[in-house]
């Protein structure tokens, strides 16, 4: 029984190991074009590989998903982050838990993983071939005795195997490869990404952060999309988590508008507007003589917070007990609806992370088999899934990966 992994990612390698690990009968080749294979596990979550999520009830974990969600309940129920974690502790490598649940090696060092992987496939027996590049991928007629694909090589080899799992991240030749197999390939477009934002409100604030606010993006005339969580002031705009989660679940309608929106930003999420003006209300009275721009009020930071007293038209030497009714209204609303425009996407480290892809509809997601095409498999990025930052996008690679592995050497 031969087998082919195209692409040598994290859904490529735990793929082809566990194929491997399911019959050692079987001939498993995995190829990847370039000579660096894993890339991604690579360079992730800073150099650290941020792995998997401590979310293991997959009813929640799927939530995390835009697009492909409902279709991972199941394997997620077979190898999720539980078993992930399980897979690596019996390879000698311990995860730690984060704060906000994401979970690294404890060297805190990427290298740990692809080692991992690397060590695991090399002791499995797959055959991993560097700098081999896959040209085409072709279906054969015959009797069942004949191994039905055909592997052609860009130095024009041309290699024969029983079934092939296509696992080549966003890379344009897994797409092609789909469709002259007889799939359908959505739209792929960015999913995790940052606004770009011109705003006298953030001009000189690069850095700044804000443990939590209240996020509402408007695209067109009836799109609405919220988030809550941290967010941070770049030099080209708006990024942070809570950000980086409207990318995701909005990425089809701001890609078709041009990633042009407006964004409504409450910073005191945990204010009423009565409770909010109480507070204000109160300082205002107890001090007096001090100055506006120099409060420390309601965990917004200093620099910002100078920022908007500017902004509403408050001079700088104004005390509280001077400040008019009309500048309160107006702090008021800047904490909690201001306004910006969103005229662009900016760039995040990280965005290497599309929607769009190999429709799911043609997937059995018993087996990440092809429903077009028996013998066919696919896993990780190549298909229209995909998740918000914090692990999640490796989980649902590691998850396709095993289960597309699994079922393979299970065919004949």
């Amino acid at each position: 029984m031969r087998i082919a992994i195209i692409g040598g990612g994290a859904a490529g390698f735990l793929g082809a190991i566990t194929a491997a690990r399911g019959n050692s009968q079987a001939e498993v080749s995995l190829w990847e074009a370039t000579q660096q294979p894993l890339d991604k596990v690579r360079i992730s979550g800073g150099g650290r590989c941020n792995v998997t999520h401590s979310c293991f009830d997959p009813a929640e974990l799927i939530k995390n998903y835009p697009r492909g969600g409902r279709e991972l309940q199941g394997p997620f129920n077979q190898f999720g982050p539980a078993e992930i974690i399980e897979w690596f502790g019996k390879e000698g490598v311990k995860l730690k838990t984060e704060a906000d649940g994401r979970m690294f090696p404890v060297t805190d060092k990427s290298a740990t993983i692809t080692n991992c992987l690397l060590n695991a496939a090399k002791n499995s027996g797959v055959n991993v071939l560097l700098g081999s590049k896959v040209k085409s991928l072709k279906l054969q007629s015959g009797p069942a005795s004949v191994p039905q694909f055909e592997i052609e090589l860009s130095g024009g080899q041309r290699e024969h195997f029983d079934s092939v799992l296509v696992a080549t991240g966003n890379s344009p030749e897994g797409y092609r490869f789909a469709e002259s197999t007889g799939h359908t390939v959505l739209q792929r477009v960015p999913s995790l990404f940052t606004f770009k934002v011109r705003d006298e409100r953030i001009d000189g604030l690069s850095g700044v952060s804000f443990e939590n606010v209240k996020l509402a993006v408007l695209v067109g005339n009836d799109i609405e999309l919220k988030q809550t969580g941290p967010m941070l002031i770049t030099h080209w705009g708006l990024s942070g988590p809570a950000i980086l989660k409207l990318s995701a679940w909005g990425a089809e309608p701001l890609h078709q508008f041009n990633y042009h929106a407006q964004l409504l930003v409450n910073f005191v999420p945990d204010y009423d507007e009565e409770r909010l003006s109480e507070t204000i209300n109160s300082h205002k009275e107890n001090s007096p003589k001090k100055l506006v721009q120099s409060a420390n009020l309601l965990s917004v930071p200093a620099r910002y917070w100078k920022q908007i007293v500017k902004v509403c038209g408050i001079d700088e030497e104004t005390n509280w007990g001077n400040l008019s009714r009309k500048s309160l209204v107006s702090i008021i609303s800047e904490l909690t609806q201001a306004k910006f425009q969103v005229k662009g996407k900016g760039i995040f480290k990280e965005e290497f992370v599309t929607c769009g892809g190999v429709s799911v509809k043609e997937i059995n997601f018993k087996t990440m088999e092809s429903k077009r095409c028996p013998g066919l498999y696919f896993a990780g990025e190549v298909l229209d899934i995909d998740g918000i930052t914090g692990g999640f996008n490796f989980q649902s690679a590691w998850t396709t990966g095993w289960l597309a592995g699994s079922n393979m050497v299970k065919q004949n």
